[in-house]
This record gives structure tokens, sequence and C-alpha cells, in this order.
């Protein structure tokens, strides 16, 4: 059976409104609660980014079964990888080994706030590095490392859970999906795409966790979730390549500002069909994917999404 989740997007709401979205999900039944980190929202229409570490703390105390996950955090500018390694224990031990530390390369969105963002094979190379100090350092290890673009002289992380953190890795292509299979616990991706699973298989990643997300906008009038999609998850379209380099959210509204209604609607399943949604979220299923998270587009409907998924989507899910 495929685990369900739920995407605490920060982007969408503020933070006591996701600890309370947190609450309602698991209560729901979710599986899992994934989170995003990101410093600014893709568009000003979304409104909100609250610090994520904080979130996952007030989480972590505030749930009991719901497995945690960041989705995903970029350890190689905004945080340096000893203290990533450092938070995702702290959130391990809060949560009683609930929580997956999930990690990617970033995008100029939320990280040229600390200085420059860098080009696109030395930000593979920085990520290698920090998957280097992060893994040892979540295994209880002392650690001493010297790379090209990080220095830890000597590092050591005290408070842990029983066992160490589990990291999963993004992934959209042969590099990564290797250093996915090389350093981590499981694999991301957002698209349900068959090949990038195989290509992780292939470096190493066999029988390891899978996880997607596949973003819908549930309501009682498709319309009305078509409108909502168009203002505030346009730029879902463009592509990792597109959105790692764009540095705000300025930049997205004017790089999406030709998109049609109905050129996201293709994309995103809209409106009060089960159906619909169940297909959209089948696809990631079908390509082999273990766990797939569920964001419901639109901050204000949070409540009303939860109360549906409990009664008439999550019975569906979990028939697949």
């Amino acid at each position: 059976m495929v685990s369900v989740g739920y995407t605490l997007m920060s982007e969408q709401a503020g933070p006591k409104q996701l600890v309370d979205h947190a609450v309602r999900a698991e209560a729901a039944g979710f599986d899992q609660l994934v989170m995003s980190d990101h410093y600014y929202p893709w568009l000003d229409s979304q409104g909100h980014s609250p610090y994520a570490w904080s979130v996952l703390g007030a989480v972590a105390h505030a749930t009991s079964r719901a497995q945690l996950m960041s989705f995903v955090t970029c350890p190689i500018r905004r945080y340096h990888p000893a203290v990533v390694a450092q938070k995702a224990s702290t959130i391990g031990a809060l949560s009683d080994g609930r929580f997956t530390l999930g990690l990617g390369a970033g995008e100029n969105l939320n990280e040229h706030v600390v200085g420059g963002w860098p080009h696109v094979q030395q930000r593979h190379e920085m990520f290698e590095e920090a998957l280097q100090i992060i893994r040892p350092l979540l295994n209880g290890e002392t650690l001493t490392f010297s790379g090209n673009h990080f220095d830890v002289p000597d590092a050591y992380v005290w408070d842990r859970p029983d066992q160490p953190v589990p990291m999963a890795v993004a992934a959209s292509g042969r590099q990564s999906a290797t250093l996915a299979a090389e350093y981590g616990n499981g694999l991301i991706s957002t698209e349900p795409d068959r090949h990038i699973i195989e290509m992780y298989d292939d470096a190493g990643g066999a029988g390891q966790p899978r996880y997607g997300q596949v973003a819908i906008c549930y309501g009682p009038d498709e319309a009305e979730c078509r409108k909502i999609v168009h203002d505030q998850f346009r730029w879902f379209g463009m592509g990792w390549k597109v959105n790692a380099d764009l540095p705000g959210p300025e930049s997205f509204a004017a790089a999406t500002q030709f998109v049609r209604e109905e050129d996201v609607a293709e994309g995103i399943s809209c409106g009060p069909d089960v159906d619909a949604h169940v297909e959209a979220f089948r696809k990631f299923v079908d390509a082999g994917f273990t766990h797939v998270a569920i964001i419901q587009v639109g901050g204000e409907s949070q409540p009303m999404f939860l109360d549906w998924a409990q009664e008439q989507l999550l019975p569906r899910l979990r028939e697949l």
C-alpha cells in the first residue's frame, strides 16, 4: 500500500495555520506530513513563507503518529550542512524518530538571500559535499571535513533519535539519481517519471522508498478551483531548470504572465470530482512511487479539503 502524505505548504499558510493543518491531517488519517522549506513564496498571491524548521518543531510536538519530512531543504547556501544535520536530528528526537530529512539542490528564489546563486555545476559539487557532511553527522560520528566548498574543522551532533534520521535526496536526472542512491535512504521526485526510478534502482537504490508529490485543487466549484490554481500555481509547469534560477516572486510572475488558466488546469486536477484527483495520484503509484504527498492548492481551503479527504479521497487512495 502506498503511503499517502499531506503537504504543509509554507508558501500558502502562516505558521499557526500550518500546525493546525498538520494536526487535522493526522486526525484525518494521512500517513505522512511533508513540509516545504522556503524563504519566499513562488508568487506574491500565495502570501506566506514562515521558517519551516520552527514549524516542524511545533508539528513534531503537536502530532504523534504521522511521519514527518522536509520536502525539501537545500543544504548549500542558507544553511551550512553541519547545521542541517543538527536541526534534522533535533526534529528526529522531538518526533520520536518520525522524521526524514529531504534534501535537494535548491532554488535561487530562496538561497540568494545570503549571497550569489552558484552556477549549476558548482551547485552539484556543493550538494555532494553537503551530503558527505550530513550523513556521518546524522549517524553520530565526529566529523572533520575539508572540501572545495565546505570546511568542518570538528563537528558532533549531541541530541539524536534512537535511530539515525533517514535522508532522502531529490533527483531529476541520472547524476542526482546516482547521488540519491549513494548517499541517501530514499529518492524524491515531483514528476511521475518511471525513468527516474529506474536510474535510481540501477545506481543501487532498489528497495528504498520513493517519495513523490502531486498538486490538486479540490473544491465544490471547478471554475473557482481553476482560478485559484492559475493565480497561485501557474509557475508549476515551467520545470526545475527554470524554477531553480529565477530570483524572486516578481520574476515568476513575469515568466508566467502569458500562461493561461486552461494551461495550468491541464496539469492540475481541479474541482469536486474525486475520480480526477485519484487519477492524478495514481500516476505516481503506477510509476513506482511508495510515498505520495498531496498538495491542496489554496491556503484557505485546507480545512474543507481535509474533511473531504477523510470522507472520500483517502478511502479511494487506500484501494490503489
